[in-house]
């Protein structure tokens, strides 16, 4: 009776104290905790003139410039030219050693002493067989054969004078002659190195215009045209030289992915080869200024598969989602060409914690009305020492 009274006694006092906080748990379900009240920082939209401009960095280039090599393969023997240096047509630059080239035309003369001989000794041939027919002591058919030994032997004379030219020429080729005048830019090959025909040994930039070269991605490259007036700021000595676009490159270099475009320089003095310039298109020096709507690039977020902001609803405190159109760049700012007009206020930080109809207030930075707390020495150090020293310790 003692063991059932006991149990009897927990059992009430364990429903005392857990019926209560059932009841308080089956009553917190059915309650929605409230949404936040999210602090955004805003802007109001208005219109701002373009700033960025459009700069490039080029490079001045000759608009020819050539590699040479030589026309036939050999040893280097010697090569005049030197990287910088300022050569004429006709000057020699390099040089292969031409002593096979020297035997092969002696070869060829050769073959023409002995075709000129066969065809005088056919000649005198035909010659006597001519006063032979006069006479009847032969036949036609004999003089035909004459004559026709005489037009073998004199194409065998113009075949070995033709070879004999040829192998002339492969000895001129030895040497390697500047076409036009103009700066040794570049040097590829060495004394003593065998190099085939056609590899190139010496590369000039020929006398005469410059232009610059550079580079633009393919967003930017619909405004350049053939054409088009530049300005062009040397980098060295920060003056100006005007311009126009000569050629732009119909496809984008397979590395980089830009495309090439070249401009000629409308001056008497061009700059020296290989200055670094910077390109300034006078399209987009004009456009810069031009009235635009610019908000911040924190103020996107992307919806679906498009672009949208929050605007907010002041009499209401409550956001709704806008889609936007970005036209492009300007500087740190998304330039909008469609959905946003002046006056609007958007939400420009907190975008990617917010819903549509969700309540918002306006975040403002609180400065502190307190004046600055000065600091004082203490005036007897060991007494200060001394107080520390009663301080109780905490372990």
């Amino acid at each position: 009776m003692r063991m059932v009274s006991a149990l009897s006694s927990r059992f009430a006092l364990w429903s005392a104290v857990l019926l209560p906080l059932v009841l308080l748990l089956g009553c917190s379900r059915g309650q929605a905790p409230s949404e936040p009240v999210r602090a955004v920082k805003v802007i109001t939209v208005t219109a701002s003139g373009m700033e960025a401009r459009h700069e490039f960095s080029g490079e001045v280039k000759a608009r020819v410039e050539s590699r040479l090599g030589f026309r036939v393969a050999g040893k280097i023997t010697q090569r005049a030219a030197e990287m910088g240096q300022h050569v004429k047509a006709g000057t020699v630059l390099a040089q292969l050693d031409p002593q096979d080239y020297r035997l092969a035309a002696d070869a060829a003369r050769a073959q023409v002493a002995a075709a000129t001989t066969n065809r005088d000794l056919a000649a005198a041939d035909y010659k006597r067989f001519v006063t032979l027919r006069e006479q009847n002591f032969i036949s036609g058919a004999e003089l035909e054969r004459r004559e026709t030994a005489l037009k073998a032997a004199q194409a065998q004379l113009e075949q070995a004078q033709a070879q004999l030219a040829s192998q002339g020429n492969q000895a001129r080729y030895t040497n390697l002659v500047a076409d036009v005048s103009g700066v040794v830019t570049a040097v590829e090959a060495e004394p003593g190195q065998v190099v085939a025909a056609g590899t190139p040994v010496v590369r000039i930039a020929a006398d005469g215009p410059r232009d610059v070269v550079f580079s633009v991605p393919e967003d930017k490259i619909v405004a350049l045209r053939t054409g088009t007036p530049v300005n062009v700021r040397l980098w060295a000595s920060q003056s100006q030289l005007q311009g126009r676009v000569r050629e732009v490159a119909a496809s984008a270099d397979p590395v980089t992915r830009t495309y090439p475009v070249k401009v000629s320089l409308e001056t008497t003095t061009p700059p020296p080869l290989g200055a670094t310039v910077t390109v300034l298109p006078q399209l987009a020096a004009q456009a810069a200024g031009t009235q635009v709507i610019k908000i911040p690039t924190s103020a996107l977020r992307q919806e679906g598969k498009g672009t949208a902001v929050w605007v907010l609803d002041r009499a209401t405190m409550t956001v709704k989602s806008q889609t936007v159109q970005v036209a492009t760049a300007d500087g740190n700012d998304a330039v909008i060409a469609a959905g946003l007009q002046p006056g609007m206020v958007i939400v420009a930080a907190g975008v990617h914690v917010l819903a549509p109809g969700q309540k918002v207030s306006v975040w403002q930075e609180k400065t502190s009305g307190l004046p600055p707390v000065a600091t004082q020495p203490a005036a007897n150090p060991v007494a200060g020492a001394a107080q520390a020293a009663t301080l109780p310790t905490t372990r």
